[in-house]
């Protein structure tokens, strides 16, 4: 028999799913969301044979995730097969009497999350939506060096790094140094950027990856002067790229392009990653670097039985015939 149980901290989730399979999923990055001042409400479910949960928050008109725009990915808590599925479905079955509409996102598929959960939703009675919200650039390594990686790259990129790679001082941290932070802060706030509304969650959670040996902290000065930052993390085989920022002021110096090089170089050939993870978002210049885009999704539910879902079904219903009146 499967027992469900509701909790407003994320200390329950210590042991749920684990290892995690990715920094979003770890307890300590839900530890870190709450402290930062979202509300969370995780949904337990346990049985004979494990558990399984689901990270949300209640945000008084649907429940969505507990997550933070730094996150690439939410997805489940729940071991793999028909145990796991069934728990999920059961947590599905209660939010039902909890809202009357519950929005995931940006969940992933290639590792059938985005299918179990849909799945779960829709056997609990809730209708269902599946769309694709996001982009993920990323890099099979494919056991290439860097070398052969940089070989394959466009001409004007290898052209740049070769007229460009000597303005710059590269250096390539594996520890958090608060000077070093404090130079990528500066660069953010002068670079392209739009501003953060929480760049002290970043930092917590770069002095922990930092304590944990996953941080890759790259910086590049001209002439002593930083110029251009980024922070990466890598564990279990695969990098993920957070953030990077160059000063606009120094743009002719390509310093982003070679403290990214750099940067490549590091976890492909010391690190020896299987995957370079660009996060979301589709801008042009990840598809330079990456070779596969993989889709995310949003996963939409609602009840039904609930009168306060009939005017968004309503729009789920128009909505195809307003784009094809547009459409001519």
């Amino acid at each position: 028999m499967t027992a469900m149980s509701y909790h407003k901290t994320v200390n329950v989730l210590q042991g749920v799913c684990q290892p995690a399979p990715s920094p979003f999923e770890r307890s300590e990055w839900f530890a870190l969301l709450a402290d930062a001042g979202l509300d969370p409400l995780v949904v337990l479910a346990s049985d004979d044979e494990g558990s399984a949960a689901l990270a949300l928050t209640e945000t008084g008109h649907r429940i969505e995730p507990l997550r933070h725009w730094y996150s690439f990915t939410w997805r489940q808590l729940a071991p793999e097969g028909p145990g796991g599925d069934a728990m999920l479905t059961e947590i599905a079955r209660q939010l039902r009497s909890r809202s009357h509409r519950v929005t995931l996102w940006p969940v992933p598929d290639e590792d059938g999350s985005a299918t179990r959960l849909d799945a779960a939703f829709r056997k609990a009675g809730w209708s269902v939506t599946r769309k694709q919200c996001d982009y993920n650039h990323v890099l099979p390594v494919k056991g290439r060096s860097f070398a052969q990686y940089w070989e394959s790259r466009a001409g004007r990129m290898r052209t740049t790094l070769k007229r460009k790679a000597k303005k710059v001082d590269v250096e390539i941290l594996t520890r958090f140094d608060a000077d070093v932070w404090a130079s990528y802060e500066e660069i953010y706030s002068e670079s392209w950027k739009p501003a953060e509304d929480r760049p002290d969650l970043l930092r917590r959670f770069a002095e922990e990856e930092g304590a944990a040996g996953r941080i890759r902290l790259g910086i590049a000065r001209h002439e002593g002067v930083p110029v251009a930052a980024q922070f990466w993390t890598v564990e279990n085989g695969q990098a993920y790229i957070h953030k990077l920022a160059h000063l606009e002021s120094h743009k002719p110096l390509s310093a982003g392009t070679t403290l990214t090089a750099a940067l490549f170089e590091h976890v492909i050939d010391v690190d020896r990653v299987d995957l370079v993870d660009f996060g979301t978002g589709n801008d042009p210049y990840k598809a330079d670097w990456m070779e596969e885009v993989r889709p995310r999704f949003e996963i939409d539910c609602l009840d039904l039985r609930q009168t306060r879902s009939w005017p968004e079904l309503a729009k789920r219903k128009l909505r195809p015939l307003a784009q094809r009146f547009r459409q001519g």
